[in-house]
C-alpha cells in the first residue's frame, strides 16, 4: 500500500510539473514577492535605523512596538500576503485534470481511486511547499538587507524559523482546501472564485465586527490568527492554537468530500 502510494505520487508530482501554467503563476507569485520586497526595502532600512536605544521601532506612523517582535512578524507577514495567490497553483492543477480529460487515463494507471485522490493530495502538497519555501526564503533575503546593520542573526533565529513554519503550514494547508475544492467543483474557475470568496470575508471584516467565532473558521483569518501578534492596531478572532485546528480540518473535510466524489463519479 505505502509503496503503492509512493509510486502514484511520484507520477503525480511527475504531471504537477510539467504544466506549463503551473510554473507561470508559480513564477508570476515570486516574481511579484521579489518586486514588493524591492519596494519596501528601502523604508523597512530606514526604520531598522530609527531603532531607539531601548529598542522600539515604527515601521508604521504612530504604532510603537519592540523592534525584535515587530520585524519577526514582518517577515513572516511578507511571506503571508503572497498565501492570495498561492491557492491558485492548486487550482490550475486540479482543474486541468477535468479540463483536459486526463483523469480516465490516471484511473488507467491507478484504478483505486481513494489511492489515486490521496497521491493527489501528496504531490499538489510537496509542490506547494516547495513554492512557499522559495517564498520564505525571499522574505528572509529581504529582511536580512534591512537589519544586517542591526542585528543580522535575526532573521535565522529561532523566533524567525517558528514564524516561517506557520507561514509554510498555512500556504500548503490553504492551498490544499482550493485544491480539494477544485477537485469537487470540477472546475478551475469555481475553485478560485470560492477561494476568493472565503478571502473577501477575511479582508472585509464582514464575520470580525459582528460574530468573531465565525470569523475565526474561515481559512485566511485562521491564517491571520496563526501567523500574526495581535496588538493595539490588530485584534484576532482566535489564537494560534484554534487556527491550527481550522486549517487542518478544511483540507481534511474538502479532500474526503473530494475522494467520495472522485469514487461515486464517472471519470470524464
Amino acid at each position: 500500500m505505502v509503496r503503492d502510494l509512493a509510486a502514484a505520487t511520484r507520477a503525480e508530482l511527475g504531471k504537477v510539473v510539467t504544466l506549463r501554467a503551473v510554473w507561470l503563476i508559480s513564477g508570476a507569485v515570486v516574481g511579484l514577492h521579489v518586486l514588493l520586497g524591492l519596494q519596501n526595502l528601502d523604508a523597512e532600512t530606514e526604520a531598522v535605523r530609527e531603532i531607539t536605544a531601548d529598542g522600539m521601532i515604527e515601521r508604521f506612523p504612530g504604532i510603537v512596538r519592540p523592534a525584535r517582535e515587530a520585524l519577526v512578524e514582518y517577515l513572516a507577514a511578507s511571506s503571508f500576503q503572497m498565501c492570495l495567490f498561492l491557492p491558485c497553483v492548486a487550482a490550475v492543477v486540479a482543474g486541468q485534470e477535468f479540463r483536459a480529460g486526463q483523469l480516465g487515463t490516471s484511473l488507467l494507471a491507478v484504478p483505486r481511486r481513494g489511492l489515486l485522490a490521496g497521491a493527489k493530495v501528496l504531490a499538489v502538497g510537496g509542490f506547494l511547499l516547495f513554492v512557499s519555501i522559495v517564498i520564505a526564503a525571499i522574505s528572509t533575503a529581504f529582511v536580512y538587507l534591512s537589519i544586517k546593520d542591526w542585528n543580522p542573526g535575526l532573521p535565522v533565529s529561532a523566533e524567525a524559523w517558528t514564524a516561517q513554519v506557520k507561514f509554510l503550514a498555512y500556504a500548503v494547508l490553504s492551498g490544499l482546501t482550493t485544491f480539494a475544492i477544485t477537485m469537487i467543483a470540477r472546475s478551475t474557475l469555481i475553485g478560485i472564485l470560492v477561494t476568493v470568496a472565503l478571502t473577501v470575508l477575511t479582508m472585509s471584516q464582514i464575520l470580525a465586527v459582528f460574530t468573531p467565532a465565525l470569523d475565526a473558521l474561515v481559512p485566511l483569518s485562521a491564517g491571520r490568527n496563526l501567523i500574526l501578534v495581535p496588538d493595539e492596531s490588530l485584534r484576532l478572532s482566535a489564537g494560534p492554537g484554534h487556527a491550527m485546528v481550522v486549517l487542518v480540518t478544511w483540507p481534511l473535510l474538502a479532500t474526503a468530500v473530494a475522494a467520495t466524489a472522485l469514487c461515486r463519479r464517472d471519470a470524464r
